[in-house]
Protein backbone atom coordinates (compact mmCIF):
# COMPACT_ATOMS: atom_id res chain seq x y z
CA UNK A 1 0.00 0.00 0.00
CA UNK A 2 1.19 3.71 -0.80
CA UNK A 3 1.85 5.98 1.93
CA UNK A 4 -0.76 8.20 2.78
CA UNK A 5 -0.69 11.68 1.15
CA UNK A 6 -2.24 13.36 4.43
CA UNK A 7 -1.34 11.52 8.47
CA UNK A 8 -3.17 12.87 11.03
CA UNK A 9 -1.84 12.03 14.57
CA UNK A 10 -3.21 13.21 18.05
CA UNK A 11 -4.80 16.23 16.71
CA UNK A 12 -6.34 18.69 19.16
CA UNK A 13 -7.26 22.24 18.58
CA UNK A 14 -8.65 24.67 20.65
CA UNK A 15 -9.79 28.04 19.10
CA UNK A 16 -8.35 30.73 21.40
CA UNK A 17 -9.09 33.15 23.31
CA UNK A 18 -12.66 31.55 24.11
CA UNK A 19 -10.27 28.53 24.67
CA UNK A 20 -13.09 26.36 22.66
CA UNK A 21 -11.83 22.56 22.26
CA UNK A 22 -12.83 21.85 18.38
CA UNK A 23 -11.01 18.43 17.74
CA UNK A 24 -9.83 15.86 20.44
CA UNK A 25 -7.32 13.40 19.81
CA UNK A 26 -8.32 12.89 16.14
CA UNK A 27 -5.92 10.03 14.07
CA UNK A 28 -6.90 9.85 10.81
CA UNK A 29 -4.83 8.88 7.20
CA UNK A 30 -5.80 9.55 3.73
CA UNK A 31 -4.49 7.59 0.62
CA UNK A 32 -3.89 8.89 -2.34
CA UNK A 33 -7.12 8.56 -4.64
CA UNK A 34 -9.23 8.29 -2.40
CA UNK A 35 -13.23 9.57 -2.02
CA UNK A 36 -13.58 10.42 1.47
CA UNK A 37 -16.90 12.56 2.86
CA UNK A 38 -16.45 13.82 6.47
CA UNK A 39 -19.94 13.92 8.16
CA UNK A 40 -21.50 14.78 11.34
CA UNK A 41 -23.81 17.80 12.88
CA UNK A 42 -22.75 21.46 12.81
CA UNK A 43 -20.31 21.91 15.18
CA UNK A 44 -18.77 18.28 15.06
CA UNK A 45 -15.33 19.62 13.86
CA UNK A 46 -15.68 18.35 10.20
CA UNK A 47 -14.20 21.98 8.73
CA UNK A 48 -11.87 22.63 11.70
CA UNK A 49 -10.06 19.18 10.68
CA UNK A 50 -10.12 19.86 7.12
CA UNK A 51 -8.52 23.82 7.49
CA UNK A 52 -5.69 21.76 9.22
CA UNK A 53 -5.06 20.08 5.75
CA UNK A 54 -3.87 22.99 4.09
CA UNK A 55 -2.36 25.07 6.90
CA UNK A 56 -5.46 27.66 7.47
CA UNK A 57 -5.24 26.34 10.91
CA UNK A 58 -1.94 24.90 12.69
CA UNK A 59 -2.54 21.87 15.72
CA UNK A 60 -3.57 22.87 19.23
CA UNK A 61 -1.47 19.80 20.17
CA UNK A 62 -0.78 17.01 17.25
CA UNK A 63 0.46 16.78 13.98
CA UNK A 64 -0.70 17.02 10.41
CA UNK A 65 1.80 15.53 7.86
CA UNK A 66 0.69 16.64 4.36
CA UNK A 67 2.73 14.41 1.38
CA UNK A 68 5.41 14.42 3.73
CA UNK A 69 5.94 18.25 4.79
CA UNK A 70 4.31 19.28 8.84
CA UNK A 71 2.32 21.56 7.94
CA UNK A 72 3.35 23.04 11.70
CA UNK A 73 6.08 23.95 9.62
CA UNK A 74 4.38 25.00 6.15
CA UNK A 75 2.47 27.79 5.05
CA UNK A 76 -0.87 27.95 3.25
CA UNK A 77 1.07 28.86 -0.01
CA UNK A 78 3.48 26.04 0.51
CA UNK A 79 0.70 23.62 0.95
CA UNK A 80 -1.42 24.89 -2.37
CA UNK A 81 0.31 22.94 -4.83
CA UNK A 82 -0.97 19.40 -3.12
CA UNK A 83 -4.02 20.61 -1.46
CA UNK A 84 -7.08 23.12 -2.88
CA UNK A 85 -9.50 24.25 -0.89
CA UNK A 86 -13.52 24.80 -1.73
CA UNK A 87 -15.27 26.82 0.31
CA UNK A 88 -19.03 26.27 1.19
CA UNK A 89 -19.81 29.35 -0.79
CA UNK A 90 -18.33 30.09 -3.97
CA UNK A 91 -19.44 34.26 -3.59
CA UNK A 92 -16.61 34.00 -0.58
CA UNK A 93 -14.18 32.77 -2.75
CA UNK A 94 -14.09 34.85 -6.13
CA UNK A 95 -13.28 38.30 -6.27
CA UNK A 96 -11.88 38.83 -10.34
CA UNK A 97 -13.69 40.44 -13.19
CA UNK A 98 -13.95 37.67 -15.38
CA UNK A 99 -13.80 34.29 -15.34
CA UNK A 100 -10.18 33.98 -17.26
CA UNK A 101 -8.63 36.19 -14.30
CA UNK A 102 -10.45 34.34 -11.35
CA UNK A 103 -8.94 30.82 -13.00
CA UNK A 104 -5.65 32.37 -13.98
CA UNK A 105 -5.01 34.20 -10.25
CA UNK A 106 -3.72 31.30 -8.28
CA UNK A 107 -1.00 29.62 -11.20
CA UNK A 108 0.41 33.34 -11.35
CA UNK A 109 0.71 33.68 -7.22
CA UNK A 110 2.57 30.02 -8.08
CA UNK A 111 4.95 31.33 -10.38
CA UNK A 112 3.80 29.50 -13.84
CA UNK A 113 4.58 31.01 -16.82
CA UNK A 114 2.52 32.32 -19.26
CA UNK A 115 2.21 29.56 -21.72
CA UNK A 116 1.12 27.53 -19.04
CA UNK A 117 -1.02 29.91 -17.36
CA UNK A 118 -3.01 30.21 -20.90
CA UNK A 119 -3.07 26.62 -21.03
CA UNK A 120 -3.94 25.34 -17.30
CA UNK A 121 -6.80 27.74 -17.32
CA UNK A 122 -8.41 26.86 -20.65
CA UNK A 123 -7.81 22.99 -19.53
CA UNK A 124 -9.94 23.73 -15.92
CA UNK A 125 -12.25 25.31 -17.55
CA UNK A 126 -13.04 22.92 -20.04
CA UNK A 127 -12.87 20.42 -17.61
CA UNK A 128 -16.00 22.22 -15.81
CA UNK A 129 -17.90 22.84 -18.42
CA UNK A 130 -17.40 26.53 -18.48
CA UNK A 131 -14.71 27.40 -21.22
CA UNK A 132 -17.73 29.39 -23.18
CA UNK A 133 -17.41 32.02 -19.82
CA UNK A 134 -14.32 32.80 -20.31
CA UNK A 135 -14.77 36.36 -20.70
CA UNK A 136 -17.13 36.98 -18.94
CA UNK A 137 -18.17 38.20 -15.05
CA UNK A 138 -18.14 35.67 -12.51
CA UNK A 139 -20.79 36.77 -10.83
CA UNK A 140 -23.85 37.13 -13.82
CA UNK A 141 -23.19 33.45 -13.76
CA UNK A 142 -25.46 30.83 -11.88
CA UNK A 143 -25.15 29.33 -8.63
CA UNK A 144 -24.01 26.15 -9.89
CA UNK A 145 -21.64 27.95 -12.23
CA UNK A 146 -20.18 29.74 -9.70
CA UNK A 147 -19.79 26.61 -7.70
CA UNK A 148 -18.21 25.04 -10.64
CA UNK A 149 -16.28 27.99 -11.10
CA UNK A 150 -14.63 27.88 -7.82
CA UNK A 151 -13.54 24.00 -8.23
CA UNK A 152 -11.23 25.79 -11.33
CA UNK A 153 -9.96 28.00 -9.68
CA UNK A 154 -8.69 25.90 -7.63
CA UNK A 155 -8.35 23.30 -9.94
CA UNK A 156 -5.89 25.65 -11.67
CA UNK A 157 -3.27 25.32 -9.37
CA UNK A 158 -2.93 21.65 -9.93
CA UNK A 159 -3.40 20.04 -6.28
CA UNK A 160 -3.67 16.28 -6.02
CA UNK A 161 -5.36 16.65 -2.95
CA UNK A 162 -9.52 18.57 -3.71
CA UNK A 163 -11.40 19.69 -0.21
CA UNK A 164 -14.90 20.59 -1.43
CA UNK A 165 -16.57 21.75 1.92
CA UNK A 166 -20.70 21.52 1.47
CA UNK A 167 -20.38 21.32 -2.76
CA UNK A 168 -24.19 21.01 -2.81
CA UNK A 169 -25.63 23.82 -0.88
CA UNK A 170 -28.12 26.29 -2.45
CA UNK A 171 -28.25 23.47 -5.11
CA UNK A 172 -31.04 22.24 -6.56
CA UNK A 173 -30.64 18.23 -7.13
CA UNK A 174 -29.95 18.63 -10.94
CA UNK A 175 -26.95 21.10 -10.23
CA UNK A 176 -26.18 18.68 -7.20
CA UNK A 177 -25.62 15.74 -9.54
CA UNK A 178 -24.26 17.68 -11.58
CA UNK A 179 -21.13 19.25 -9.49
CA UNK A 180 -20.95 16.00 -7.60
CA UNK A 181 -20.17 13.82 -11.40
CA UNK A 182 -17.77 16.70 -11.99
CA UNK A 183 -16.06 15.49 -8.15
CA UNK A 184 -16.28 11.85 -9.39
CA UNK A 185 -14.64 12.64 -12.56
CA UNK A 186 -11.96 14.44 -10.63
CA UNK A 187 -11.61 11.72 -8.41
CA UNK A 188 -11.08 8.80 -11.28
CA UNK A 189 -8.43 11.24 -13.03
CA UNK A 190 -6.31 10.55 -9.55
CA UNK A 191 -7.10 13.94 -7.46
CA UNK A 192 -7.85 12.62 -3.75
CA UNK A 193 -11.15 13.77 -2.76
CA UNK A 194 -12.24 14.83 0.87
CA UNK A 195 -16.03 16.38 0.82
CA UNK A 196 -17.60 17.48 3.82
CA UNK A 197 -21.46 17.45 3.73
CA UNK A 198 -24.87 17.05 5.70
CA UNK A 199 -26.34 15.07 2.42
CA UNK A 200 -26.15 11.54 3.11
CA UNK A 201 -27.81 10.43 -0.50
CA UNK A 202 -24.85 12.43 -1.94
CA UNK A 203 -22.73 10.35 0.54
CA UNK A 204 -24.50 6.94 -0.30
CA UNK A 205 -23.90 7.71 -4.04
CA UNK A 206 -19.93 9.15 -4.74
CA UNK A 207 -18.41 8.50 -1.33
CA UNK A 208 -15.89 5.60 -0.51
CA UNK A 209 -15.09 5.71 2.51
CA UNK A 210 -17.16 8.19 5.22
CA UNK A 211 -15.52 9.49 8.49
CA UNK A 212 -17.93 10.43 11.16
CA UNK A 213 -16.88 12.82 13.82
CA UNK A 214 -19.18 13.91 16.96
CA UNK A 215 -18.24 17.28 19.28
CA UNK A 216 -14.51 16.85 17.82
CA UNK A 217 -13.70 13.44 18.13
CA UNK A 218 -13.75 10.68 15.21
CA UNK A 219 -16.48 8.01 16.29
CA UNK A 220 -16.41 5.69 12.78
CA UNK A 221 -14.26 5.22 9.98
CA UNK A 222 -14.74 3.31 6.90
CA UNK A 223 -16.18 1.96 3.37
CA UNK A 224 -19.73 3.95 3.23
CA UNK A 225 -21.82 0.57 3.13
CA UNK A 226 -20.45 -0.49 6.61
CA UNK A 227 -20.56 3.09 8.76
CA UNK A 228 -24.02 3.35 7.34
CA UNK A 229 -24.68 0.18 9.11
CA UNK A 230 -24.09 1.18 12.03
CA UNK A 231 -27.56 3.18 12.89
CA UNK A 232 -26.50 3.07 16.75
CA UNK A 233 -23.68 5.04 16.83
CA UNK A 234 -24.57 7.38 13.88
CA UNK A 235 -27.82 8.56 16.04
CA UNK A 236 -25.22 9.96 18.66
CA UNK A 237 -23.92 11.68 15.78
CA UNK A 238 -27.20 13.00 14.62
CA UNK A 239 -26.73 11.10 11.25
CA UNK A 240 -29.25 9.67 9.97
CA UNK A 241 -28.10 6.76 6.82
CA UNK A 242 -29.76 7.20 3.96
CA UNK A 243 -33.32 5.18 3.41
CA UNK A 244 -32.15 3.22 0.52
CA UNK A 245 -29.44 1.63 3.26
CA UNK A 246 -32.22 1.57 6.13
CA UNK A 247 -34.68 -0.42 3.91
CA UNK A 248 -31.95 -2.97 2.84
CA UNK A 249 -30.53 -3.46 6.38
CA UNK A 250 -34.70 -4.17 7.02
CA UNK A 251 -34.87 -6.47 3.99
CA UNK A 252 -31.86 -8.46 5.35
CA UNK A 253 -33.25 -9.26 8.57
CA UNK A 254 -36.27 -10.55 7.18
CA UNK A 255 -34.45 -12.96 4.55
CA UNK A 256 -36.26 -11.08 1.81
CA UNK A 257 -35.34 -12.24 -1.64
CA UNK A 258 -37.62 -11.19 -3.96
CA UNK A 259 -36.79 -7.79 -5.26
CA UNK A 260 -39.72 -7.17 -7.70
CA UNK A 261 -42.01 -4.35 -7.99
CA UNK A 262 -44.58 -7.11 -6.25
CA UNK A 263 -42.00 -8.71 -3.88
CA UNK A 264 -41.59 -5.20 -2.29
CA UNK A 265 -45.34 -4.44 -2.45
CA UNK A 266 -46.14 -8.07 -0.80
CA UNK A 267 -43.28 -7.52 2.00
CA UNK A 268 -44.67 -4.28 2.82
CA UNK A 269 -48.13 -5.09 3.23
CA UNK A 270 -47.04 -8.36 5.70
CA UNK A 271 -45.46 -5.55 7.36
CA UNK A 272 -48.10 -3.79 8.22
CA UNK A 273 -50.84 -6.19 8.63
CA UNK A 274 -48.07 -7.18 11.46
CA UNK A 275 -47.05 -10.90 10.03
Amino acid sequence: MSEPIIRVQGLWHVYMPMEQLALKDVNLEIYPGEFIALVGQNGSGKTTLVKHFNGLLKPTRGAVIVNGKDTRNASVSELASTVGYVFQNPDHQIFAETVREEVSFGPKNLGFDSNRIKETTERVLAQVGLSEYIDEMPFTLGRGQRQRLAVASVLSMEPSVLIIDEPTTGLDWGESVRMMELVRTLNEKGHTIIMTTHNMAIVALYAKRVCVLRLGEKILDGPTSCVFKEVEKLKTAFVSPPQLFRLSDLMQAHEFDDCTVDGVTRYFLRLLKGE
